[in-house]
């Protein structure tokens, strides 16, 4: 077969029409688009000379004859190959695909007003479902406490050592951080009135009533409220709750309960380890940078911070630990049956447990104070 010799595309153009010759390509390109430019949009050109085409060509050709007239290319110009008449509608329909999508509407104070309304709605049924999903836990825990054969020991042992006992060093590491910084901070200001002495006491108050069981409580909102709606997630999404309840099983009290009861031992002595901790990082600073020796921390410690501060922090630790095991679990029960739906679902549970807890602190603070515990 003869080898056809590259020639420039160019247009040519006689007495009765366009020729569209040689080889329409991106080399070219600037050269036929001048040419194109000066040509008003053509019905139809003569393609019987047209050498190689591609993309950029076709782009050039769509331009001039309109992608109306290029859709119908298989009637005007039907010696053209199949592959170039392809080529050319393909370009044709890119051409009258608009690239973006139009600007979004302003939204007047009316429309915003019905969002916010729309937001509102949507916390408010979140919060009822919240509340009847407790009052379920609630039921079929007491319908189980009555019913020793019926508990779940083995997954609550189970849950015990993934929830709490892994948690342990994560939760110790963060608490000494955190207890060395507030005693830096507290030794910083209180040096300019000469009160050091009580960084001691900034730093065991903050930790037996707050830090504690607030730093505990967020770190597992994280960890263990993801973990509980990813695995009851993927069930769902695996369709084995509905497996469940075919077999006559109750899924709150088989998958609920157990992690909800894990988390209600556990939290307190993540609690625990996590006030131990708090104060450890603070003696070590007081040591170092005041001046105050460990057992001098250790006096003060007992002798002027009452016993009800230790109380009032682990007495928060069963709240926060309920709440953030119902919303874990709930979470993973509206899950739907997509990884995506498990990821969104996911998250959501993080958020929720995370704000749940620091509103409960505060109101627990404000009532403590008011009553002046």
């Amino acid at each position: 077969m003869p080898v056809t010799a590259s020639r420039p595309g160019m247009l040519e153009q006689d007495a009765h029409r366009l020729s569209a010759v040689g080889d329409w390509t991106l080399p070219h390109y600037a050269r036929l688009r001048e040419a194109v430019a000066k040509v008003h949009e053509a019905e139809s050109v003569d393609l019987q000379q047209l050498g190689e085409l591609d993309t950029a060509g076709a782009a050039l050709l769509v331009d001039l004859l309109g992608p109306d007239s290029v859709r119908d290319i298989a009637q005007w110009a039907p010696n053209l190959p199949v592959e170039r008449q392809a080529l050319l509608k393909a370009v044709a329909e890119a051409t009258r695909t608009p690239s973006f999508a139009p600007p979004a509407p302003r939204s007047s104070p009316l429309e915003t007003l019905a969002g916010l309304g729309q937001v509102v709605e949507s916390l408010a049924r979140q919060q009822l479902k919240l509340a009847a999903f407790i009052g379920l836990t609630l039921s079929t825990l007491l319908a189980t406490l009555i019913t020793p054969w019926r508990w779940r020991i083995t997954s609550l042992v189970a849950h015990v050592q993934q929830s709490g006992l892994n948690a342990i060093p994560i939760v110790a590491l963060l608490t000494f951080l955190v207890g060395a910084v507030v005693a830096f901070l507290g030794a910083t200001v209180l040096r300019d009135f000469g009160a050091t002495v009580y960084t001691v006491n900034l730093v065991t108050y903050s930790f037996l009533r707050e830090f504690g069981v607030l730093l505990a409580a967020i770190l597992l909102a994280g960890r263990t409220a993801s973990a509980f709606t990813a695995q009851i997630g993927s069930m769902k999404a695996n369709e084995e709750l509905d497996a469940l309840r075919a077999q006559g099983l109750n899924p709150i009290e088989l998958l609920v309960l157990p992690r909800v009861l894990a988390m209600m031992v556990s939290l307190p002595i993540l609690s625990l380890v996590g006030m131990l901790s708090g104060m450890l990082g603070g003696a070590l600073v007081c040591a170092m940078a005041l001046d105050i020796t460990s057992t001098q921390f250790l006096t003060i410690l007992q002798r002027d911070i009452p016993l009800r501060h230790f109380a009032v922090g682990m007495g928060k630790a069963p709240l926060f630990a309920f709440v953030i095991a119902v919303i874990g679990c709930l979470e993973g029960f509206k899950a739907g049956a997509s990884a995506q739906s498990v990821g969104e679902h996911t998250t959501s549970s993080v958020v929720q447990s995370i704000f749940m807890v620091i509103l409960l602190d505060a109101l627990a603070a404000l009532f403590f104070m008011e009553m002046g515990w």
